[in-house]
Parts: structure tokens; sequence; C-alpha cells
């Protein structure tokens, strides 16, 4: 099993170049077809009162879209993508991407900057694209440089659904990585879900899969979102591997404690599955 196509979002924010070069080296170590797409930020929802506003303004985002999708070009190039395709789509980015992440394997996003004026209105484009798209998103923290993502991973096992399919889908890392730790945390309070020894499961899965993988077992009075965080800077990991909780109503997003405080506090690259 491996990445056959990476779709990444392409955008003017001072994140962007970050974003496409990782998603371009994961594309290039992966062998695997690489997509940026950029979006004119127009909804499909747009209202009637709206319309000659966006008519008036569709050149402006069209162009920057464009001059976005020239510096995924040149990144992209300077990598060595062996295989990678510019996209224009004419939609908001939440819904854009997540339409687009379902013929994809990963979707690469950025986590959301208040900061920067070109990204704080994807207040929760991680989030959407992770509960409306049945692909794993890895989300690039908006403070930090990272040179490489999955040489030394952390996974938080709680042996839901959830985090069972952010495993699966995180196995082409996995298998590429130099260390994989599986973290259960307070497992004494999660009876009847981990079975005599925690982690031992999960853990043979992984080795069957060729993962080299050691599992830690932590107790902890902190909340476990911290916690993980906290472990994450420990072991000098570059990545974290978790389930993704929470549902939408509409538009609107409604996460889970631990995924929350993870999406808002990240201090490295994040693999979440919903």
């Amino acid at each position: 099993m491996s990445y056959k196509s990476i779709l990444v979002h392409v955008d003017q924010s001072r994140h962007a170049a970050q974003r496409i070069r990782i998603a371009a080296e994961l594309a290039r170590a992966q062998q695997a077809h690489l997509i940026g797409s950029a979006v004119s930020g127009i909804s499909s929802f747009i209202t009637m009162e709206g319309a000659a506003y966006v008519a008036a303004q569709m050149d402006g985002f069209r162009d920057r879209a464009l001059a976005a999708l020239e510096n995924f070009d040149k990144i992209a190039n300077s990598v060595g993508v062996p295989s990678c395709e510019k996209r224009f789509v004419d939609d908001d980015a939440e819904g854009g991407l997540a339409l687009q992440a379902r013929y994809a394997d990963l979707v690469v996003v950025s986590q959301a900057d208040l900061d920067d004026a070109d990204d704080s209105f994807l207040t929760d484009l991680p989030e959407y694209v992770m509960l409306n798209a049945p692909r794993p998103v890895l989300i690039i923290p908006s403070a930090g440089e990272f040179k490489h993502v999955g040489k030394n991973a952390l996974i938080a096992w709680d042996g839901s659904m959830e985090s069972t399919r952010a495993i699966t889908a995180a196995l082409p890392l996995l298998r590429q990585a130099d260390n994989v730790t599986v973290v259960i945390f307070n497992s004494d309070k999660r009876l009847g879900t981990h079975g005599e020894q925690p982690g031992a499961d999960i853990a043979l899965y992984l080795a069957r899969h060729g993962v080299k993988v050691e599992v830690a077992q932590e107790q902890t009075p902190l909340d476990i979102g911290n916690a993980l965080l906290s472990l994450a800077a420990d072991k000098g990991s570059d990545l974290l591997v978790m389930g993704g909780y929470g549902h939408t109503r509409f538009r609107e997003v409604l996460l889970g404690g631990v995924t929350l405080t993870i999406l808002k506090t990240m201090t490295l690259p994040v693999l979440m599955a919903h």
C-alpha cells in the first residue's frame, strides 16, 4: 500500500510554501501524483444578493489563484515530483477541498492562522475537510519549520474506530519511519477496549505491515490533548497520528475535546482521520 494521489491546498498565505514542499516531498517519496488545488473562495451557496459583487471581483480572485498555482509548480518541480497537476476550482476552500479529497489518498492543509490576512477566513478548513471527506488529512502547523515529516512518528491509540482509520491511513508513512511509538493514556479507564495487554494487538497489526513499533503506556492527570503534545516534544516526534472526533451540522463544525486541543495548539504535523 502506498499513496498514489496527494492533494494539497494552494493559496498565497505565508504558510503555502512549506505546505506545498512537504506535500511534494511526500509525493516524491511515494511516487505519487501531486495535485495542487487553488480555489476562487466563492461558495457554491452564494446568495443572489452577492452575485453582483462576485462578478465584479472574480477576475481578481482568479488571478490570485493562478499566481498561487505558479508557485506550486515551481516548488513541485524543484523537489522533483514525478507527476503533478495544477487545478483551479471555483468554490470555497472548505467545500472544494472536501469534494476533491474523495479522489485522493491524502490531503495536505495548514492549521488556520488568524494573524495571516490571506488565511484568517479559513478558520475551520482542516476540521471541515477532515469531517466531510472520507480521507486522511495531514495538517501542518502555522508556526514552526518542519524539514521532514514522519521519521519519528507518535500514534495516539484509544481503540476507537477513528484512531483505527487514522493508523490504517498512515501506513505508507509509518512503514518508512525510523521510529514509531504507540501511546495509550490511562488505559485502566477504558476497560474492555485494550485487552489484557494494552497496545499489544495494534502493535502486532503494525508489525505485520512492516512497521517498527514500540508501545508506551502512560498515566496522566492532564487532558489528553496536552499530554500528547508534551510527549511528542519529549520524543522529538515529527508526526502525530490520531483519530479526529466530531461532526457537522450543515456547515458548522463541532469537535471533541482532544481534537480541538490538538488543532488549536499543535506543535508538529498531525495526520487525522475521522
